[in-house]
């Protein structure tokens, strides 16, 4: 066996070593962070909120649940397409649990009101939980059930438990929205005492 065959055998297996390091790894990551999509309302409060969870690696803003590909914001907000605004949550299930995200979820707004979320009206503001597998939709279906049995909110909880469908990402000035315009009244009036509620109902689960 000449050296150059030698040498070209050893580069070839280094490079089939570092390819399946490199597949594994991406595994790993897949495998490793989970999907979870909530609706709450205008998406700019559960954006911030959830950016706040320890465990919480990003949090998309965007539309699921209607009837058409692509919306725009306006198609949204004009309540013909179905589409809800939504977060699309990945998350580290080693440090926060799916029933963690769902309590958030659901302490953080009014899932007693059908289609509406204080002054904000219309279907695309619906209570609404996508589930990304069998495990998901029991583990929110169980909790709302409790929830109900419990009389926890005083009135029904009325949240759509519902199968992911396609997740379209919201233009890109409603992404990262309260952490770039925090000083518009909105933000000031609307979102930040929901910041301060979350603040100190969950502080042990807030990143430091």
């Amino acid at each position: 066996m000449s050296l150059n065959f030698q040498f070209t055998v050893m580069k070839y297996l280094s490079i089939m070593v570092i390819v399946l390091l490199s597949v594994a790894n991406s595994n790993a990551q897949s495998k490793k962070l989970q999907k979870a999509t909530f609706g709450m309302g205008c998406f700019w409060c559960s954006e911030a909120l959830f950016q706040k969870l320890d465990g919480v690696v990003s949090v998309r803003s965007g539309y699921e649940g209607g009837t058409i590909a692509n919306p725009s914001y306006e198609d949204v907000c004009s309540g013909t397409t179905g589409h809800a605004e939504v977060i699309e949550v990945s998350y580290d299930p080693a440090k926060i649990k799916y029933d963690e995200l769902l309590e958030v979820f659901w302490k953080s707004h009014d899932p007693t009101t059908l289609n509406r979320q204080g002054a904000d009206v219309g279907t695309q503001y619906r209570s609404v939980v996508f589930y990304h597998n069998d495990e998901q939709k029991q583990i929110a279906e169980k909790y709302k059930k409790e929830l109900n049995d419990t009389k926890a909110f005083g009135k029904p909880v009325v949240t759509a438990i519902n199968k992911a469908q396609p997740f379209y990402v919201a233009e890109n000035y409603h992404q990262d929205y309260f952490n770039k315009n925090s000083n518009e009244p909105y933000c000031r009036l609307v979102i930040l005492p929901k910041m301060e509620k979350l603040e100190k109902v969950f502080k042990a689960k807030l990143k430091h």
